[in-house]
């Protein structure tokens, strides 16, 4: 399991991912202004802004943090930026799970008949390793405005429901990519597939909601893949989702 790094890849102009080991996040940058798109586990909380720094910027250049959803490997440093005042963002739906008014997130207990896996006992002391445990709640805010964000990147949602409620996608138009967090995977420790896929069917809260979210996916006009876990991908989004859902 990699330990991940804080170095960003550009993986198109001025896109950036960050591989966090158990999870990726992503910097879009426009001049001296950023937005993350995602923050890793509690643990995470340094290895983000430490990535912001090594791109040479501070914190407070952050416009906003998007979520893709509110699960802990995709909020853990919202708490460490807010006090730089940068807002969190997200779909209305997925705003009160990311204030944990409600909880749809894998449990110790939904875990366990899977814990015989190695895969999935080495992930899990992974996550525990990286805060998964840690309760956070982030005073998340809907989005501002329909239609595209006035943010570096201008990342447009995509609702993508079904792996928490109001998971959402980010199209980048400008650099023909998608930003897919957990709805279109190409990789994840609990699994040996590497490629366009699901994640294994108990992370989701809606399994089938989960399938119907890969068409808006396949609707998109984008070449370039940049998931939640897993390698950036170049295909059309359309033939990563044929592929995900032939593997599903």
């Amino acid at each position: 399991m990699s330990s991940g790094s804080v170095v960003p890849q550009e993986v198109a102009d001025d896109v950036f991912r960050v591989d966090g080991g158990l999870v990726n996040w992503y910097l879009l940058r426009d001049g001296r202004d950023l937005t993350l798109v995602d923050a890793g586990y509690p643990g995470d909380a340094g290895a983000v802004l430490a990535s912001i720094a090594v791109l040479g910027h501070r914190p407070g250049d952050v416009r906003a943090l998007l979520l893709t959803h509110a699960h802990a490997d995709h909020i853990g440093a919202a708490t460490a930026l807010a006090v730089h005042g940068v807002p969190v963002w997200c779909s209305p739906e997925e705003v009160p799970h990311a204030r944990r008014e409600f909880l749809q997130q894998v449990t110790p207990g939904m875990l366990l008949p899977h814990l015989w896996r190695p895969s999935v006992l080495g992930w899990a002391l992974g996550a525990v390793t990286h805060g998964g445990l840690r309760s956070v709640a982030v005073p998340a805010l809907p989005f501002p405005a329909p239609g595209p964000l006035d943010l570096p990147g201008a990342p447009v949602p995509v609702a993508t429901p079904g792996h928490t409620v109001g998971h959402t996608a980010y199209l980048l138009p400008g650099a023909g990519a998608v930003l897919t967090g957990d709805t279109l995977v190409t990789g994840h420790p609990t699994v040996r597939r590497v490629g366009p896929q699901l994640l294994p069917e108990f992370f989701d809260h809606d399994r089938a909601g989960a399938v119907r979210a890969l068409g808006a996916l396949a609707a998109l006009d984008a070449d370039l893949l940049l998931p939640g876990h897993g390698r950036p991908l170049r295909t059309p989004v359309t033939r990563a989702v044929e592929l995900a859902a032939d593997a599903a």
